[in-house]
């Protein structure tokens, strides 16, 4: 009964314009910022290094470095305060918890980007180049 409730309390806070998001995406996150009277979007643009499941409760965190400091933020996923989430690329890695990027520097801490079927079926073939004639 109780958890009946709390599944109908937690249904009308879940979003739907999610997008499908997985360790190694680099994402652009559109969060709203109060400022006084005003309010406006603040992007916070980087690599996805953990997720955490959970219904309305789910959250993921996202690493950048700026000036030369490392930056992590946790985004509750079904926040009104986030606009949208934008993801600019998909980083091929083999495990769901990227932490090992916080003790790496400079090009090391890139990650190979992941060439999916969406991306190579866009590229148009090279047609082959003409014979020269003699």
């Amino acid at each position: 009964m109780l958890r009946k409730a709390i599944a109908d309390i937690e249904a009308k806070y879940q979003r739907n314009d999610v997008p499908d998001l997985r360790a190694g995406d680099s994402v652009r996150v559109h969060t709203k910022i109060k400022e006084g009277e005003k309010e406006r979007v603040q992007i916070f643009e980087g690599v996805v290094i953990a997720r955490r499941r959970g219904g309305v409760r789910a959250s993921f965190t996202v690493r950048k470095v700026s000036y030369g400091v490392g930056v992590e933020r946790i985004f509750p996923t079904h926040s009104p305060r986030i606009d949208k989430v934008e993801v600019t690329g998909h980083g091929e890695v083999r495990r769901s918890r990227l932490f090992y990027l916080r003790d790496l520097q400079g090009k090391a801490a890139r990650l190979t980007q992941d060439e999916g079927p969406a991306e190579s079926a866009a590229k148009p073939a090279a047609a082959p180049a003409p014979a020269p004639q003699a």
